[in-house]
């Protein structure tokens, strides 16, 4: 992880089985840490953030489930920065900056139009093992 990243004073991690009811767990988790850590929920970058990690779940589950049982969402905020991860044990890491010319890519290629729009980056890191990964979303507030 960056050293932004581990600055940011607020962090979160969320482990939960890789089925469809993890989508809105994982998004019932980020309203309520955004509210302890007193993130105003009608800020512009918040529904597109929600939508972003509601995506990145619905991959995980729906591409990850038969190699990964579980994944986990760790979620992180400072003052001004949002940055939230979605994990697996699926090797496959994806291109995203090449999803955003490939329309075919699906909730990835909404992902990447999301983040960039919002002035945000992604980054996928793999674990050390290589059978697994994280796709991290970071986002100005």
């Amino acid at each position: 992880m960056s050293t932004q990243l581990e600055a940011l004073p607020h962090r979160h991690v969320l482990t939960l089985p890789a089925m469809p009811a993890a989508v809105r767990t994982a998004r019932q988790t980020a309203e309520q840490a955004l509210a302890e850590w007193g993130i105003n929920p009608r800020h512009p970058a918040i529904g597109p953030a929600l939508l972003i990690l509601s995506e990145l779940v619905t991959n995980s589950v729906r591409h990850a489930a038969i190699l990964s049982p579980q994944l986990t969402v760790i979620y992180a905020a400072g003052e001004d920065t949002l940055a939230f991860a979605v994990h697996d044990r699926h090797p496959h890491q994806p291109a995203l900056y090449a999803t955003v010319t490939d329309a075919a890519s699906g909730g990835l290629a909404t992902v990447m139009e999301l983040t960039l729009g919002l002035g945000g980056t992604a980054v996928v890191r793999g674990d050390a093992d290589g059978r697994g990964k994280s796709i991290w979303i970071t986002l100005p507030l």
